[in-house]
């Protein structure tokens, strides 16, 4: 504000005026006499003071705005950077492997019990792929008998969980640069199946579960949570297949009216053909709850689908080809990759399996995989002390092993670049055997 003179002064010895220029206000105060009187000369006259900012100090403004904006990006940064969780692992080549938290004893059924390998330690697991040569772990969000692998959740947590397991593995296998990922059965549930005995058929280590409302809602909840808390990668849908029944319950009757716009004509009497455009219906609307739930949650969200028959008419050909991120044919062999390469999207990534199930030979899968660009991953049961033996592995030529350990001794060797025939020596260097 301008330090005017007093108005009773100002009627007294002057006439004032105002002029405005282009982006500014400036008040002139022209003054009446002679030269003789006080304020009459031009040496005195008061001098025009405007109300735009000196130069001086729009550069100080812009100058201040600048270094705001810097800090603000800076800090950001550090945030990211210092959020263990976060990351920018990007992967060229699948190489992949999981230990196996879902069978063990103690359960009602062939699933391990709840509470079972809770003392899991998250540093020695990361420390196993680490040595393995994987880049991206495959763990554990839900395991099949219900619960979870973090804490904190809606979902209940593995009884007795001593590590925050999944955001601690996270954190740790970001630090190696290593990809983490997560685990959701989508076909197969315990607790769930004990929860709501109506909404499941029983609770056997196979798959029970019809995709109704009330199950889409819970799976979508728990997907969108343990992205969020964990900052898992991504993670596996398994088993997505419809259930195993003979007779549909109400529940599922309900669900095929719902989906097909027609009553059910009753147990038997279902044509083929129905059933698939129903089993198909159900699958597509159970995968765009999963795709949203993860996408909403994370964008980058990788979804991984693994199939032990990717050419089962409920899936083959499907909207969830041609989305879902990474595709897996858990049977193992290439020919059905291959039937299926023309359907997947353009991002889609193929991966093969190894696993004792499977009965591949490792020695013949993992070069024709690495000769397509297709990724590799294997999985096997933990040992009492939740995980496996490695080294032994790694001393041992590949042709003295059988099942899960000849797979694994297969993938290290190809994760670390070296030939299938090498042996690690006391150096830890992999060397050809002496002849």
């Amino acid at each position: 504000m301008l330090n005017d003179p007093p108005r009773s002064r100002m009627r007294e010895s002057c006439l004032s005026s105002s002029e405005r220029g282009w982006g500014t206000t400036m008040i002139r105060k022209r003054y009446c006499g002679t030269a003789t009187k006080s304020g009459g000369n031009r040496e005195n006259k008061h001098r025009p003071k405007s109300l735009e900012s000196p130069p001086y100090l729009k550069k100080a403004i812009l100058l201040w705005l600048l270094l705001t904006v810097v800090g603000v990006a800076v800090r950001g940064a550090e945030q990211r950077d210092a959020d263990p969780r976060s990351t920018s692992v990007k992967v060229k080549d699948i190489k992949s492997y999981c230990i196996d938290f879902n069978w063990g004893h103690g359960g009602p059924n062939g699933f391990a019990r709840p509470g079972l390998w809770a003392d899991a330690d998250p540093a020695k697991h990361v420390a196993w792929y680490r040595a393995m040569g994987a880049n991206v772990i495959q763990t554990f969000a839900v395991s099949c008998n219900g619960y979870a692998w973090y804490k904190n959740g809606k979902v209940p947590e593995q009884p007795g969980l001593k590590h925050d397991f999944l955001p601690e593995m996270v954190r740790l296998g970001h630090k190696e640069g290593m990809l983490v990922m997560g685990y959701f059965c989508i076909g197969s549930n315990t607790r769930w199946g004990q929860d709501h005995p109506d909404l499941s058929y029983g609770v056997p280590s196979t798959r029970h579960i019809p995709y109704t409302d009330e199950y889409l809602d819970y799976l979508s909840s728990a997907i969108g949570e343990a992205v969020r808390m964990t900052g898992m990668d991504g993670f596996m849908i398994d088993w997505f297949y419809q259930p195993e029944r003979k007779e549909l319950k109400d529940c599922e009757k309900k669900l095929y009216e719902q989906l097909m716009g027609e009553v059910y004509p009753g147990d038997g009497k279902l044509s083929k053909e129905k059933e698939i455009e129903y089993s198909r219906k159900a699958i597509n609307r159970a995968w765009k709850s999963i795709h949203k739930a993860a996408k909403d949650a994370n964008p980058e969200c990788i979804v991984w689908l693994t199939a032990f028959n990717p050419t089962h008419p409920h899936i083959v050909n499907s909207a969830m080809f041609k989305e879902v991120d990474w595709l897996m044919n858990e049977g193992g062999d290439l020919k059905r990759i291959k039937a299926i390469e023309p359907m997947i999207g353009k991002h889609t990534r193929l991966i093969t399996c190894l696993a004792n199930w499977n009965r591949q030979d490792a020695t013949s899968v993992v070069p024709a995989a690495l000769k397509e660009g297709v990724g590799l991953y294997g999985f096997a049961k933990p040992d009492a002390n939740s995980l496996r033996p490695l080294e032994s592995l790694l001393i041992s030529p590949v042709n003295k092993l059988k099942g899960d350990d000849r797979n694994i001794a297969v993938l290290v060797r190809a994760y670390h670049g070296v030939s299938i025939t090498s042996v690690r020596n006391d150096k830890g260097e992999f060397v050809e055997p002496a002849k």
